[in-house]
């Protein structure tokens, strides 16, 4: 006899009805039983952040989350930032200020960085830093994610985000 549960998860918007076993990981049912691969899993020790999902809104380590514990809960994975074939503000920036190179830790740095703005969505330099240093990089140094956070927080407050590297407009 298993010891199986059935629970109840709305992930990106969706409700899904699973029955699980009670130690089953977040990070296994939403990668392999919904196919939401963006979710990654990197240490498995909660440590890097990889596998960062948010869980009613806060981010968690989908790695060390029981599925059980998310039972009755919202769960929004990456694939949920972009939108009908938009991508989210976040996701632009990233690609566009270069905080992204291997693209491994991307899933779980983007929903950091939509908790940090949802949060504070004027965050200072050092409060992003902060924000995301629970969110391990190896490959950026962090100086190009930091920017991509702070020019994407304008955008998501509904201001035009000011690029210094464009052409200033001459004024009449």
């Amino acid at each position: 006899m298993t010891d199986e549960r059935e629970i109840t998860l709305t992930v990106n918007r969706r409700e899904h009805t699973l029955t699980v076993e009670p130690r089953r990981l977040l990070v296994d049912v939403i990668r392999e039983d919904l196919g939401l691969p963006g979710t990654h899993i990197g240490c498995e020790h909660g440590v890097c952040g990889t596998c960062t999902v948010l869980l009613d809104g806060a981010s968690v380590r989908s790695c060390i989350t029981l599925a059980v514990q998310a039972d009755g809960r919202s769960v929004r994975t990456v694939e949920d930032l972009a939108s009908g074939g938009e991508l989210h503000p976040l996701q632009e920036e990233f690609w566009d200020k270069q905080g992204l190179q291997c693209g491994y830790c991307t899933p779980g740095m983007l929903l950091r960085a939509v908790e940090i703005l949802a949060d504070n969505p004027d965050p200072t330099t050092e409060q992003v830093r902060e924000g995301i240093a629970s969110n391990l990089c190896r490959c950026t140094g962090y100086q190009f994610i930091v920017d991509a956070v702070l020019a994407a927080a304008p955008r998501l407050r509904g201001e035009h985000a000011w690029d210094p590297t464009a052409p200033t407009e001459a004024k009449a």
